[in-house]
């Protein structure tokens, strides 16, 4: 007697969305999980009031990670990317930034800017990967541990 095949497997559907009003708890419970010092409920509504670019990539209902960007003249500048911790490692990052420079693209961006932490190693080396290159450094951008403060480093990717 043979053994029945396993039925297929599907990954669940991978979409981006526009964040809503009504994904914010979602979005908020995985900024939180994400990082030391996360964003507010108060910084994403300004983001989404001042009209800046706020993408949600969801795996069936799990939210994997989001973009938050600003339009600029020529430019455009990446606020926030994160991908939920569970899912970090798997490509979602690039998939964010595609879907990052395609909008950017659509506002006739020529260039990609953004800052990140010094210690954020793992962060660096995903856009160093995507084509970003070390411009800039901001000094004490960030907040960090005991009342410190940390830098930033500036990248930019032509598009």
């Amino acid at each position: 007697m043979s053994a029945q095949p396993l039925p297929p497997t599907c990954a669940p559907e991978v979409c981006l969305l526009p964040l809503g009003i009504n994904d914010l708890d979602t979005l908020m419970a995985v900024e939180q999980r994400a990082y030391s010092h996360p964003w507010t409920r108060g910084n994403f509504t300004d983001a989404l009031a001042s009209g800046y670019q706020i993408q949600l990539l969801k795996g069936g209902t799990q939210l994997l990670g989001y973009f938050v960007a600003m339009p600029g003249v020529d430019e455009a500048h990446l606020l926030n990317l994160t991908v939920a911790p569970e899912f970090q490692g798997q490509g979602w990052a690039r998939i964010l930034l595609d879907a990052l420079a395609l909008w950017a693209r659509s506002q006739n961006a020529q260039w990609l800017w953004l800052e990140v932490r010094v210690s954020n190693l793992r962060a660096r080396h995903v856009y160093e990967q995507y084509g970003f290159r070390r411009v800039g450094e901001r000094k004490r951008y960030y907040p960090g541990a005991d009342g410190s403060r940390e830098d930033a480093i500036v990248m930019s990717v032509l598009l």
